[in-house]
């Protein structure tokens, strides 16, 4: 890997609605900001604007709660409406408490609330929640296709989302999607600085690239949620974002 990457957030963004054309978006995002696309470029995208262009929106208001939901919600103090999504977009209620649930996403992401919250959002005169995309892998795979023909070359493209961690504080940028890179590269067997080979080493080049691109994004009222990378040089086989997630078997944790 190279020694320098560049990470610039892409300004002027606009609030993305069903159905907008985000290659388009950030095509103009890149041409305002003065960047021409070369291969080897990586764009880090923001779950939301994915899930916003895809219109995972659920009303709250279209929500019956199951008997289920409306238990949980007492412990956990939150509409049981909202729950009840939660609990529909889950394979597992892992903990939960006062203020928290945390489960086992549908697509194997352990997190807090199956990623589904109500921030930067526009609601209107209703009460919406947001979902994770349902193929992340995928939508970057159809994101990295529109740009390399847009633009005639090769980029890789990461979406990001904020997870919270065991035993840290905090919230960091992960990978849930990813298309044209290797989300998880491996060095078993390649010799450490004194010769001997690395028994377990795997580097989450995904999650890094997305934990970075979240410092320049922002968490709160930024707008940039598009991240423009240059300069990581990365020859191992491209591998999606789903091999990050550890299977149950081998999670010590459960």
């Amino acid at each position: 890997m190279t020694r320098s990457v560049t990470y610039t957030a892409l300004r002027g963004i606009p609030m993305v609605r069903p159905d907008d054309d985000l290659v388009s978006i950030i095509a103009d995002g890149v041409s305002s900001a003065g960047i021409e696309v070369a291969s080897g470029d990586i764009f880090v995208v923001a779950q939301k604007i994915v899930s916003k262009a895809e219109s995972r929106y659920v009303d709250l208001d279209d929500v019956s709660p199951s008997a289920r939901a409306l238990e949980l919600a007492k412990t956990v103090g939150k509409d049981p409406r909202h729950i009840e999504v939660v609990l529909s977009e889950s394979s597992e209620v892992i903990r939960s408490r006062q203020n928290v649930i945390i489960v086992a996403h549908r697509l194997g992401f352990v997190m807090a609330n199956a990623g589904i919250d109500q921030s930067n959002i526009d609601q209107g005169h209703s009460h919406r929640v947001l979902l994770l995309p349902k193929d992340p892998d995928n939508s970057c795979e159809r994101l990295k296709a529109g740009l390399d023909q847009r633009f005639g070359v090769n980029v890789a493209v990461v979406m990001n989302d904020s997870f919270g961690r065991p035993w840290r504080n905090g919230v960091v940028g992960v990978a849930i999607g990813c298309a044209g890179l290797p989300a998880l590269q491996s060095m078993i067997g390649e010799p450490d600085l004194f010769g001997r080979p690395m028994q377990v080493t795997e580097i989450a080049v995904a999650d890094e690239l997305a934990a970075a691109a979240s410092l320049v994004m922002g968490q709160a009222a930024e707008g940039q949620p598009i991240v423009h990378v240059r300069g990581l040089s990365c020859q191992a086989p491209t591998k999606p974002a789903s091999v990050l997630v550890r299977p149950k078997e081998q999670d010590l944790f459960r």
